[in-house]
Order: structure tokens, then C-alpha cells, then sequence
């Protein structure tokens, strides 16, 4: 919707709120709805085609309200007092589980009876599956032992993962007192199976016990793909856990044509993907499936309704307008891709596959960095830099909804002006003194 239908929209939401308080005691404290009552009213799978607001917001009477307790102001994860909250996560997250083509086993409908839940990030995702997996290696290690106690069991427990992966699994494993091994990814950033396995047979012939291992389709640094396929069966060999943090690339998966990004999938025993990074839903609201119920769903005990929002986007857009969004998204990029690829001053780092591009000027390091702070000082755009096995580069990514090629082609103009100022100046630059960088000149094609 446009600005002037959002103003109208949220006007209509707020009176909605306004009445609903005001009379509120003309409602029932607690629902008078029967266990799965939400799944008579709403479609097993999400809408091919975007609905209108108006249809959205008459369910929200009709199909919401009847389920939602009027006793408190937050929502608990229990189905008797909040059963629209607990059941439209249920139907939501299977709606989003569909568009991925993630195997029937992590649906609710699946005959395995699979689970999910709505999370506040990737990183609570993390956490909870490593703890669950923690649970279960320690609960095994005392079956086989009695006399071990939980400490001992847990002095043996090993996780891994690549120096690719997000922070946050460094974290969780502090958390969990879990002992991290970090490995190293090759040369696109992506972590091979020999690798892994390298890694558990080294640990089991020292006595220790391979719990966790945390893949990654689509790095932070440079949006760099672990091949599922390969490492799964590593994982599965050594009775490892594998969780899949697809938290931005994920997203992408609705099309088909990104899909294979999540080939082995079918080999993880958890995997989530934040639809608020990359399918328009407001933060936070990451969706975590996994194989294994775990005993403690998530770290606090009460909830936001968040599944509400993600069944308001998955409507309003359906799944041809999300898939659309994100496909002009990677166009995007590929044409910033193509403007870089054009000046000879610049480098890709990396293949350009979703909407992040990595690029960075042929030259040392600090001349990059200097690009980094004064594009920085200017203001105009704004690029989170990284580095990659001992290159500085910059990251532009096709950010908010609402960009086009003119902000793609304005952000390469004010690039272009930064660099040529630097040019000048390194041209004019004296020799510096030995051993210090030789940044003097970077040359027009």
C-alpha cells in the first residue's frame, strides 16, 4: 500500500484498538474455542496472490478475536488461554515451511509431526537448538554411564562450525558451556565436508563427544553457501546435530530458482530463516523448524502474537508478490554487480548470487579502508565494510522495499566521486618511507 493507504489503514487499526479497550468487558475473560478451531477457517497454504487489506483486517474479528484471551496483555505460549496465538503460529510458520519446500517432516502437518516456533532472531534460534542438542547428548552419555554426572558430560561435548558463521554461535556456545571448535572455510567462504569430518574423527579419538554443528547458507561477510548436501551426511554418520542458519538467504528459497540453495536440507535436524531480513515482515520475527521437540521452545515464557504480522505480509503479498520483491532484488544488485564489473579500479569479491554485492578498489587494504571512512564521513550512503582471508572490501545490499535502479545508480555515483577525490590525492601523494604502504596511485582505465 501506498503512503496515503498506510495513513487511512493505520487509522482504521487504531480505532479498531480504541474500541476493543473501551469495550472490553463486553468480552468473554478467556476464548470458548475448540483445539484447532483456527485451521477450519484459514487455507492450508499461503495465497498465490496478494489479498486486500480490507479482507485481512474484516478476519481479524471473525477468525482472530474468538481465540485471543482478554484476561492480560501478553500472550501466553499455552493453547488453552491463547489459542489463536499458538495456532495461527502453527498454520503461519507451515504456510512459510510449504513456500520453502522444506521436507514434510518439519510441518505440523507433516506425518512426523515436526516442530516450529516464532523467535525474536537467529541468534535465539542458534541457542535453543544447541541447548536441545546439549540436552540430548547429555541424556545419552548418562544412559550409557550412570554414574557420570551432567558436568563430566558436558566436559566432553563439542560443537563446530566455520570462520564464516556468525558471532552468535560463538555466544551460544559461552551460553551453553559447550566446547566451539571453528574451522576454516575454503576459498568461497563455504565450509567442505572433508573438513568436518576431519574435525569429529580427530575429537572422537581424543575421548570427546561431536554434539552440534551450525551450517550457514549465505555468510554475513560475503553471503557464502555451505553445501548442505555434503555435510549432512557427515552430521548424520557422527550422530551430530545440524542446524541450518539461513536467517537472510533463506528468504530467497521461495523461488524456484534459488530453491537448490537448501538441497540436504533434508539431512539437518533444525533450520531458521528470519522473514524479517528478507520477506517484509517487521522485526523480529525469525522462524525456527526443527526434528526434535525440544523441551524448552524458546528463553522466555510469554510471548508477542509476532505470528499475526507474518500472516499479514504472507496475505497482503501472497507468494508471487514476495517472490517478485525479492527477484527485483537481485536484479538490482546484479546491475550494481555489472556497474562495478565496468571500472577497472574495482574487484567482485565473490560471486554476486542474492542482493549483497562485495567489491573493493584493486589496491592494499588501507586504501580501501580509506574509501570505507570517507564514504563514511560523507554521509550520503551508508556500506558496512568486512574483510575475507586478508582482503578489506566494502558490501552493498539492496536493502529497503521501496529501492530502484535510480538509488542503485545514485549510491555508484557518490562511490564513483569518493574514489576520484582519492585518486587525486594518492596521485599527488609523495613516496612514503620504507616499509611503510606503498599506497601511490590508482589508475584510470
Amino acid at each position: 500500500m501506498d503512503a496515503d493507504e498506510f495513513r487511512r489503514s493505520g487509522g482504521e487499526m487504531v480505532d479498531f484498538i480504541a474500541d476493543y479497550l473501551q469495550n472490553i468487558r463486553q468480552r468473554r475473560p478467556l476464548p470458548a474455542v475448540s483445539p484447532g478451531y483456527l485451521k477450519k477457517l484459514i487455507s492450508e497454504e499461503a495465497p498465490s496472490d496478494g489479498e486486500s487489506w480490507e479482507s485481512v483486517k474484516d478476519d481479524i474479528e471473525k477468525v482472530i478475536m474468538p481465540g485471543v484471551s482478554s484476561a492480560h496483555t501478553f500472550r501466553e505460549p499455552l493453547l488453552a488461554s491463547s489459542p489463536a496465538c499458538t495456532e495461527l503460529e502453527m498454520i503461519a510458520l507451515d504456510w512459510l515451511g510449504k513456500m520453502l519446500r522444506l521436507p514434510q517432516d518439519f510441518l505440523f502437518s507433516g506425518e512426523r509431526q515436526g516442530g516450529s516456533i516464532i523467535l525474536g532472531g537467529a541468534s535465539e534460534a542458534i541457542l535453543i537448538s544447541l541447548i536441545s542438542a546439549r540436552k540430548a547428548a547429555i541424556n545419552k552419555l548418562r544412559c550409557l554411564d550412570p554414574q557420570l554426572t551432567n558436568g563430566q558430560a558436558l566436559d566432553k561435548l563439542v560443537a563446530y562450525t566455520s570462520d564464516q558463521t556468525h558471532c552468535c554461535m560463538e555466544k551460544s556456545c559461552l551460553i551453553g558451556l559447550v566446547s566451539l571448535t571453528i574451522l576454516p572455510s575454503d576459498t568461497t567462504g563455504a565450509l567442505s565436508w572433508e573438513t568436518l569430518e576431519a574435525a569429529i574423527c580427530r575429537d572422537l579419538a581424543r575421548g570427546l563427544v561431536p554434539v552440534f554443528f551450525c551450517a550457514t547458507i549465505g555468510t554475513t561477510s560475503t553471503c557464502a553457501f555451505d553445501n548442505l548436501a555434503e555435510l549432512g551426511p557427515v552430521c548424520n554418520k557422527y550422530g551430530v546435530w545440524m542446524h541450518v542458519d539461513a536467517a537472510y538467504a533463506g528468504s530467497a528459497c521461495i523461488c524456484p530458482e534459488f530453491r537448490y540453495l537448501l538441497d540436504g536440507v533434508e539431512h539437518c535436524t533444525s533450520i531458521s530463516v528470519s522473514p524479517h531480513k528478507w520477506l517484509l515482515v517487521n522485526y523480529d520475527c525469525t522462524a525456527l523448524w526443527t526434528l526434535s521437540h525440544p523441551q524448552h521452545w524458546q528463553v522466555n515464557m510469554g510471548r508477542r502474537f509476532r505470528s499475526l504480522k507474518l500472516w499479514f505480509v504472507l496475505r497482503m503479498y501472497g507468494v508471487k508478490g514476495l517472490q517478485e520483491r525479492i527477484r527485483q532484488d537481485v536484479h538490482l544488485a546484479k546491475q550494481f554487480a555489472q556497474m562495478v564489473k565496468a571500472d577497472s579500479r574495482f574487484e567482485l569479491i565473490g560471486d554476486v548470487t542474492l542482493g549483497l554485492v562485495c567489491f573493493r578498489l584493486k589496491h592494499c587494504n588501507c586504501v580501501n579502508e580509506e574509501l570505507h571512512e570517507k564514504l563514511k564521513s560523507d554521509r550520503r550512503i551508508h556500506l558496512i565494510p568486512s574483510s575475507f582471508k586478508g582482503k578489506f572490501f566494502l558490501r552493498f545490499v539492496i536493502c529497503p522495499a521501496s529501492t530502484q535502479l535510480q538509488d542503485v545508480s545514485f549510491a555508484w555515483s557518490v562511490i564513483n566521486e569518493i574514489t576520484d577525490g582519492i585518486t587525486r590525492h594518492c596521485a599527488t601523494r609523495r613516496a612514503k618511507p620504507p616499509g611503510s604502504c606503498a599506497c601511490i596511485t590508482i589508475r584510470h582505465s
